[in-house]
């Protein structure tokens, strides 16, 4: 059973790209049950409205692939997650460069404008949370996955560079890094992965992507949400420009 730090976002607003599925929807609910106002951002308009209704959040329907949508979403914001995110598998010499462009737009160039909106909000109330999830593949690589690695590595970056400017102004910016996680983005590589290397669908989990965890099961969204929780408490204000894993030992190799 996933243990429930002590939260309390009453008053504080919250806002998750990428909240009508997977771990955005876990972020969406577990800072609703904190008290927050959450804002959920999805391009899926049904998925937005169902998890906005059910945490008596609202929701937004926003194609994040053009970083100027941007400027239709709310600044005043406390609690930032920058979760939205795809994946494309391909070996280089054959990826779509489109694609590629498309992976960056919506991972490193939607997020940098998020952060830019929100922090002069979060600079005026002297408080702030900016948590971005990134990926084991945000410290580390793995063959097909250029475009995500690429612009996961930037988030970190990102996230970097906005912990220091924040850190005057009582903003914290964290990644959390898991790796493998049960959701529909997962899902969908299994049968990708299955293709590229020539293996049966039900052996990509175990071969591929359990094979360097020490702990041989995939990640549930709610504990990457709870991650997300506590990097929101009063306990972790010192945790900033931090890379935080939870991968069941993917990156001890």
């Amino acid at each position: 059973m996933t243990t429930v730090v002590d939260l309390d976002l009453s008053r504080r607003t919250a806002l998750v790209t990428g909240g009508g599925s997977g771990i955005g929807r876990a972020c969406a609910a577990r800072l609703a049950a904190a008290g927050a106002e959450v804002i959920v951002v999805d391009v899926n308009a049904a998925a937005a409205k169902e998890v906005a209704g059910r945490i008596g959040g609202r929701e937004i329907v926003a194609d994040l692939s053009d970083p100027e949508t941007v400027a239709d979403l709310p600044g005043d914001v406390d609690v930032l997650v920058n979760n939205a995110g795809l994946q494309v598998v391909a070996p280089l010499t054959e990826f779509p460069d489109d694609r590629f462009a498309l992976l960056q737009r919506v991972m490193v160039e939607t997020p940098y404008r998020l952060v830019k909106r929100v922090l002069p909000h979060m600079y005026v109330r002297g408080w702030g949370r900016i948590v971005n999830i990134s990926s084991v593949h945000g410290l580390l690589a793995s063959p097909y996955k250029s475009a995500y690695v690429t612009a996961k590595h930037a988030m970190e970056g990102l996230s970097k560079v906005t912990a220091l400017e924040g850190a005057p102004h009582g903003v914290t910016s964290n990644c959390i890094c898991p790796a493998f996680v049960r959701t529909p983005l997962v899902d969908k590589q299994i049968a990708d992965q299955a293709e590229i290397n020539g293996i049966p669908r039900h052996e990509v989990i175990e071969k591929i992507m359990l094979d360097r965890a020490a702990i041989k099961r995939l990640i549930e969204p709610e504990e990457v949400a709870e991650l997300m929780a506590y990097l929101c408490t009063p306990p972790a204000s010192l945790i900033t420009g931090a890379s935080v894993t939870i991968d069941g030992g993917w990156t001890a190799h």
